[in-house]
């Protein structure tokens, strides 16, 4: 069973930065193309960005040069470095984890990330 554990949300004001951190355990890290979702209060959910197991990146339009996602094999971290953060960034993101022989999804709890004016 797959467990993720994001860290690093917070309050931040307009332009600013924030690196969203997420643990792996459980499975084999590199079966896994790993993603970060977010949900703005009363909007659906949607992918922010997600990264292959060879690093192969993918990045809604709106977080295009803004937003990079990485991944450590060695500590089975993924990170979302946000820069020139926006007020509408603000949402609860969550890390994914979807499997590539079964594609079955996995969520953790997430974070919330708050930015003001």
């Amino acid at each position: 069973q797959v467990q993720l554990a994001e860290s690093g949300g917070g309050l931040v004001q307009a332009g600013g930065s924030l690196r969203l951190s997420c643990a792996f355990y459980g499975r084999t890290f590199s079966e896994f193309i790993m993603g970060w979702s977010r949900q703005a209060p009363g909007k659906e959910r949607e992918l922010v960005a997600r990264i292959t197991p060879g690093s192969s990146t993918a990045y809604e339009d709106s977080v295009k040069g803004r937003f990079t996602v990485s991944r450590d094999h060695a500590r089975n971290m993924v990170y979302l470095q946000m820069n020139s953060l926006k007020t509408e960034d603000t949402a609860v993101y969550y890390c994914t984890a979807t499997s590539l022989s079964s594609s079955m999804e996995y969520w953790g709890e997430g974070t919330l990330v708050t930015v003001s004016s």
